[in-house]
């Protein structure tokens, strides 16, 4: 079967070799309505950390910059720290990321516990 694909402005021919029998049923995804399905996380499910409210000083917090899950927290409430000091270490695809304090201040709370599956721009800890 030939194909044509268009890739940054420019069209392209391809040949595709079917190899599966594409009338049998597939699996497919029906996202849970709201209230439906269990609270709490089923046995080898990940609990996902919810974040406060939003916060009105985006200074005062530091935010993920990927979806992924805590394997290590350095910090604690109450704790001074400089920037670019180690707050926590996420994984992402079997890669780690530090993610260190932007600014230089006390520690107000920590919002993710190791373990804890984060998304992207959640707050994972606030500053005094």
């Amino acid at each position: 079967m030939k194909l044509q694909i268009g890739i940054d402005g420019k069209t392209y021919e391809v040949e595709v070799e079917v190899t599966e029998d594409d009338t049998a049923p597939r699996p497919s995804y029906v996202p849970p309505t709201p209230g439906s399905g269990p609270t709490a996380p089923r046995a080898g499910e990940r609990k996902i950390a919810s974040g406060p409210a939003p916060v009105a000083n985006e200074a005062k917090v530091c935010r993920s910059p990927i979806a992924g899950v805590v394997i290590r927290v350095n910090v604690q409430p109450g704790q001074q720290l400089q920037p670019n000091d180690l707050l926590l270490v996420l994984e992402a695809m079997k890669m780690e990321t530090n993610v260190t304090a932007p600014v230089a201040g006390k520690v107000k709370a920590v919002n993710a516990q190791p373990g804890d599956a984060v998304t992207v721009q959640q707050v994972l800890v606030e500053f005094e």
